[in-house]
């Protein structure tokens, strides 16, 4: 018999919920911890894609009016910048990591078997998942107040308007001031079409190689370049 992959941590979500300092309705919490392949696996049930869809409006909402509110010298170009940064998946999957999310999520045999407990485009849709479902279970307010609580660390970080902005200019400039070589990529997807899945190997020389997943080419090549980066950053032996 084929053992479930629910996770065993998934009937004490205490300490999650305590991080998030939110009580989100079980029903709702359920929902945005279930990711696609468990659905597929288990006849079709019900996934967190409308909640990520909801959480991330929300997200960027409350995201812009803090920034407009917080910087009011700043003009929109560099706003614009800062909220991307803020919201990209590199940042939301961070997020996702330093909660604790990954060891919750509802996933398919399969993706447990390949990592997905610690992709990053999973962990960053089922951060936009709890936000939705805490909009929907306990009102714009809180879920506001939960996302300003999840930035709030990032902002704080001197690193974030800067290489998680634009990943793939960051690590250029990185290996040409090393003296290597240009990066390379290379892009692999599968899936139908409605529903593509990228994945991006990046390659600076014979130094360092990377890969990034994501639903686009440009989200997959971002994530293979920030881990690229930070590979080639690290101090070597």
């Amino acid at each position: 018999m084929v053992r479930s992959e629910m996770p065993e941590e998934a009937s004490d979500r205490t300490h999650l919920l305590a991080t998030l300092e939110v009580q989100i309705p079980d029903d709702l919490l359920h929902l945005a911890l279930t990711h696609r392949s468990w659905s597929y696996e288990h006849g079709g049930v019900a996934t967190n894609e409308r909640l990520e869809f909801l959480g991330d409006s929300i997200l960027g909402q409350a995201v812009t009016v803090m920034l407009y509110n917080r910087y009011p010298d700043l003009g929109e170009g560099e706003l614009a910048k800062r909220r991307a940064s803020l919201v990209s998946t590199v940042a939301l999957a961070g997020i996702g990591k330093t909660i604790g999310v990954g060891a919750h999520i509802h996933l398919g045999r399969g993706e447990v078997l390949t990592g997905g407990r610690e992709k990053a485009s999973i962990l960053a849709d089922t951060v936009e998942a709890l936000i939705g479902a805490t909009y929907l279970g306990l009102g714009g307010d809180a879920a506001t107040a939960l996302v300003l609580r999840l930035v709030e660390p990032l902002i704080e970080n001197p690193n974030t308007f800067g290489v998680s902005m634009d990943p793939k200019t960051t690590l250029q400039e990185l290996a040409a001031a090393l003296g290597h070589e240009a990066p390379r990529y290379e892009i692999a997807e599968s899936g139908p079409d409605h529903r593509k899945v990228f994945v991006a190997t990046v390659s600076v020389g014979d130094v360092v190689s990377a890969t990034g997943e994501g639903s686009s080419k440009k989200q997959a090549e971002s994530l293979a370049a920030r881990q690229a980066q930070q590979l080639l950053a690290a101090p070597r032996a």
